[in-house]
């Protein structure tokens, strides 16, 4: 299959590209630099020029491809509403694109929006358009897509990970370093879902070559870390104190970052692993964190 893939020079990106390509799919990488161009070039794939803040520009790209991935995402965590609402914008657009045909619409989004209480597993079949997480804009458009015909499937993801991201934990780590401590709330007990990213690339490709319209699909290997097992080994490797805080004092320490540290983000990828086969075999988010190479984050300290 001939597949536009946006963010494909990014962490996630860089990686589907890669799994597609071994897969023997021809992939066009949307870039806007020449840095993030060569690096398309040099993983064997075609390159686009265009940029997400003019959607409309990809039409030309989008008439030639059997299908669209689009995962990139403006990860400005200090602006994340507007982050969010800019990739409703863009999905919308890139769907329109897609109108009047079967071609599949593949979008990103993440395990929060599947959840149904605070305590439940986020499932796949859950979803609120009522739900605060702003991450839900991008769903919202997925679905008002499907209401117009174009065969949009969603992926859904936790933290992804390797040895050098871990998502969200990328931040907290920074954080701690600034702050010099290591805090988690309460007993730490708030879980969160992962995935190495390996094995999310592969679950974008199943999605592709196996999924179906209108389904959502969670990119979970493990359901929930507890948030403080998290904390206990980023207070070891980079040799700073670890605290618990009360939710009084979370936004004093954390700033805008307190509500995600508060999160609950478990989450079920058992009818995604049913449905497509899918069997995640990378390492997990604490080994990752344990080889993590930690000492550029201490030097800066």
């Amino acid at each position: 299959m001939r597949i536009f893939l946006t963010g494909a020079s990014g962490f996630i990106g860089s990686r589907i590209l890669t799994e597609l390509l071994a897969a023997g799919h021809h992939v066009t990488g949307l870039a806007r630099s020449e840095t993030s161009a060569q690096t398309i070039i040099n993983a064997g794939a075609d390159v686009y020029r265009g940029t997400l803040e003019a959607p409309d520009s990809l039409a030309p790209a989008l008439q030639r491809v059997d299908a669209v991935i689009h995962t990139a995402f403006d990860h400005d965590f200090h602006h994340f509403a507007q982050s969010c609402e800019k990739d409703r914008r863009v999905i919308y657009t890139l769907g329109q694109a897609l109108k009047g045909s079967s071609r599949p619409l593949i979008i990103t989004s993440g395990t929060g929006i599947g959840d149904d209480s605070p305590t439940a597993f986020s499932r796949e079949d859950q979803f609120k358009a009522e739900n605060v997480n702003p991450r839900v804009a991008s769903e919202i458009a997925g679905n008002a897509l499907l209401n117009e015909g174009v065969n949009v499937r969603v992926v859904r993801l936790p933290q992804v990970h390797d040895t050098h991201r871990q998502g969200l934990i990328t931040l907290y780590i920074e954080h701690a370093v600034a702050k010099g401590t290591v805090a988690y709330l309460g007993a730490g007990g708030n879980r969160w879902s992962a995935a190495h990213v390996n094995d999310v690339a592969t679950l974008y490709r199943l999605v592709l070559e196996k999924g179906e319209q209108g389904k959502r699909y969670h990119a979970v290997a493990e359901e929930g870390v507890p948030f403080r097992y998290i904390a206990g080994v980023v207070a070891r490797k980079l040799n700073l104190p670890l605290i618990s805080l009360s939710p009084a004092e979370a936004e004093s320490h954390f700033g805008g970052f307190a509500h995600f540290v508060a999160m609950n983000l478990h989450a079920s990828s058992a009818w995604t692993r049913q449905q497509l086969g899918w069997r995640p075999v990378g390492p997990g988010l604490l080994e990752d964190l344990e080889n993590m190479d930690y000492a550029p984050l201490l030097v800066s300290r």
